[in-house]
């Protein structure tokens, strides 16, 4: 038999959700596209929601993950701060952890 072990993680502040799976692909898409409502597209997610998370993430953490500017003769856009991009590679980091370990864990259940 093939055993695996399966999680998810995300970290909190104060109880409030900061980062997990789905709002680290929210940041990592709106660095990609340069823009929220491409970056939402991208993953067919609304504008909305994605704005919605976005601004959750800036009220919990200490400092702003997304900057945006307001459309004009450049055009919007928005962009994840280096705090953000910080915060993005120690969630994937710990992560990568967390899978490690859980894959060891599971040749103490193969002999079971």
């Amino acid at each position: 038999m093939n055993y695996k072990i399966k999680s998810r993680i995300w970290i909190e502040v104060d109880d409030q959700v900061l980062l997990g799976h789905g709002r680290v692909e929210l940041l990592k898409a709106i660095n990609n596209c340069g823009s929220l409502s491409k970056g939402a597209r991208s993953l067919d997610m609304s504008y909305k929601k994605a704005w919605d998370l976005v601004d959750a993430m800036n009220k919990a953490a200490k400092q702003p993950l997304v900057e945006t500017a307001i459309g004009g003769k450049n055009g919007g856009g928005a962009t994840v701060t280096p705090y953000g991009t910080a915060l993005v590679n120690a969630f994937d980091d710990i992560n990568k952890k967390c899978w490690k370990f859980l894959d060891n864990q599971t040749k103490n259940i193969k002999d079971l």
